[in-house]
């Protein structure tokens, strides 16, 4: 009979094991790259990023927006150049990383400080922006969850000026 009761709390157990398990599973991640920008930390889904480099040199061009910085040549690709921290109003800095990412098939290259980490975020942490801070850039900002600070996410689609 205890052998009966045993065998009943070992089912229960297991049940419990995999109750936690399933909702493991149910947690919805995002992989973000994280970078620095002006003391801020901004993030980019992970999937956007193409390509990290360093000590590239920018070819300047002539009669576009102050934030392009220009473009450079990757692998015969030309891509324009986006300096985040003058877009976000800042002053420019010197030694920066270029990030290359792909917009819908549209690569573009941002300038930053430094990257920072790659880490999995849940979703549901990643509060909106309110509605009147558009001109932001960032469509959301969330606590990162090893506490070293709060991630702002770069809406990349308001990083081109839109005719």
């Amino acid at each position: 009979m205890n052998e009966d009761i045993l065998f009943a709390k070992d089912q229960v157990f297991d049940l419990t094991n995999e109750d936690e398990a399933a909702a493991d599973d149910m947690v919805d991640t995002q992989k973000y790259l994280i970078f620095i920008a002006d003391d801020l930390k901004l993030g980019v889904i992970a999937e956007y990023v193409v390509e990290i480099l360093t000590n590239q040199s920018i070819t300047y061009l002539p009669r576009v927006p102050d934030f392009i910085r220009g473009i450079i040549n990757m692998r015969g690709q030309i891509i324009p150049i986006l300096d985040i921290r003058l877009r976000l109003g800042k002053p420019p800095q010197e030694d920066s990383l270029v990030v290359v990412l792909n917009l819908d098939g549209t690569q573009l290259g941002i300038l930053v400080d430094a990257v920072d980490q790659m880490i999995d975020i849940d979703r549901s942490v990643i509060l909106p922006m309110p509605s009147h801070s558009t001109q932001l850039l960032v469509s959301g900002m969330c606590s990162l969850p090893d506490g070293s600070g709060t991630m702002m996410v770069l809406d990349c689609e308001q990083l081109m000026p839109h005719e």
